[in-house]
């Protein structure tokens, strides 16, 4: 799957035989205020790509820089730094000292930052990169613009996407979690902006880790339910109420199971709630022994949980918009055509009318086919050799180590 969109194309990034190699360490950081405890996919992407580094760009020195209750070096390549807790935030912290944050970026003197916000940490890294002349990445996790929509209303909209453009063409390169990002940067003139889906973890998210008798014995339920699975934050945008209101539209036998989003959900009897799961292999357990995974949300970035989902085995149902939809098709599962309860139920009512089995087994080909970590953070240290020069981003530069 062609992972990049827009008029600059990875295939643009340097030759490798082009680029510096001086033999000391190149230095990342990434920063961002999207990393508290409870948080999901960003904070799985920062995990994931560290791990990823450590592994295949050994020559690279990765460093974290995000909010905590406290300023702390974790002696593994974290950095927190004092921020105040969110009311009502579940976990996240919002930094307001845009100097400190930048004098501690520019204390890790790196040769390429990655700022995963437009806030505080994105601006103090964009003035560090300023500082230290060296280029500032901004990946998109999230559409400003839709959110301001949804929360303050649909004036809003336009002046925040204003604001949200004006940050991200500063960025030496911004990059989004899917097509459906970038082309909204794009619309709002941020010409440059790159798509680059996420991957997933197939091996941690696997059919197999799950136990569907299990679970339902656990869950108080039998082997005829139907059992339906959204897991994430238990935000306005994910659209919760939808997915109660459509499964109360479907009765018996459909159950709907809640993993860390029961707090935002309405009352329902055909809900079930369960803790936030902070181990990726507990959450692959459960999502695996389910039978499909629900997502209402029609402005999701991307949805690193809806690939997970795919990965244990389930087919998705999901909007007919936003980034789910560059992901699901009748081949996985279904889109509804509009985020209501009667479309959902619609659209959940057709899965179950065809082969739900060969429809999972579906989504975790295309899962493993389409969606490896491999070549999405291969071609991310592609986009950061070409910005730097730095050969340490390059793969050549593992096989030359080892002469």
């Amino acid at each position: 799957m062609d992972s990049v969109s827009g008029p600059q194309t990875l295939s643009q990034a340097r030759p490798e035989s082009e680029t510096r190699w001086s033999g000391k360490p190149t230095r990342l950081v990434d920063t961002t205020m999207l990393y508290a405890p409870r948080s999901g996919g960003v904070r799985r992407y920062l995990t994931t790509k560290r791990a990823w580094i450590a592994a295949h760009r050994p020559q690279v020195r990765h460093t974290l820089v995000v909010p905590g209750p406290r300023d702390a070096y974790d002696g593994h390549g974290r950095v927190s730094i004092y921020a105040a807790p969110l009311p009502f935030g579940d976990g996240y912290r919002w930094p307001v000292g845009k100097k400190a944050w930048m004098e501690r970026l520019i204390r890790q003197r790196p040769d390429l930052i990655e700022a995963g916000d437009p806030y505080t940490p994105g601006l103090a890294a964009l003035k560090a990169g300023d500082a230290l002349g060296v280029p500032v990445v901004g990946f998109c996790h999230t559409d400003l613009a839709a959110l301001a929509a949804l929360h303050i209303g649909e004036w809003a909209e336009k002046p925040v996407q204003k604001r949200w453009a004006s940050i991200y063409r500063r960025f030496d390169q911004a990059v989004a979690p899917s097509h459906f990002i970038a082309g909204r940067l794009r619309e709002a003139g941020v010409h440059d902006a790159i798509g680059l889906p996420l991957g997933v973890d197939v091996d941690i998210f696997d059919p197999r880790r799950g136990d569907r008798e299990a679970l339902r014995r656990q869950l108080g339920l039998s082997s005829h339910h139907r059992l339906l699975v959204f897991a994430g934050r238990p935000a306005r945008e994910k659209k919760l109420d939808v997915l109660v209101e459509a499964v109360e539209r479907l009765g018996e036998p459909y159950v709907l199971l809640f993993i860390g989003a029961g707090a935002g959900a309405p009352p329902s009897d055909q809900v079930i709630c369960m803790d936030y799961q902070r181990d990726p292999e507990a959450l692959a357990a459960i999502l695996a022994g389910c039978d499909a995974f629900v997502h209402a949300n029609d402005n999701e970035p991307f949805g690193l949980i809806v690939l997970e989902a795919m990965a244990c085995g389930l087919p998705v149902i999901g909007v007919n918009a936003g980034g789910v939809a560059e992901s699901v098709d009748e081949a996985v599962g279904a889109l509804a055509r509009a985020s209501e309860a009667a479309a959902f139920a619609e659209a959940i009512e057709s899965v179950f009318a065809r082969d739900v089995e060969a429809l999972g087994q579906a989504a975790r080909r295309r899962a493993v086919q389409r969606h490896g970590w491999d070549s999405v953070f291969g071609e991310l240290t592609r986009v950061y050799a070409r910005l730097t020069g730095a050969a340490g981003f390059n793969a050549g530069a593992v096989a030359a180590l080892a002469h």
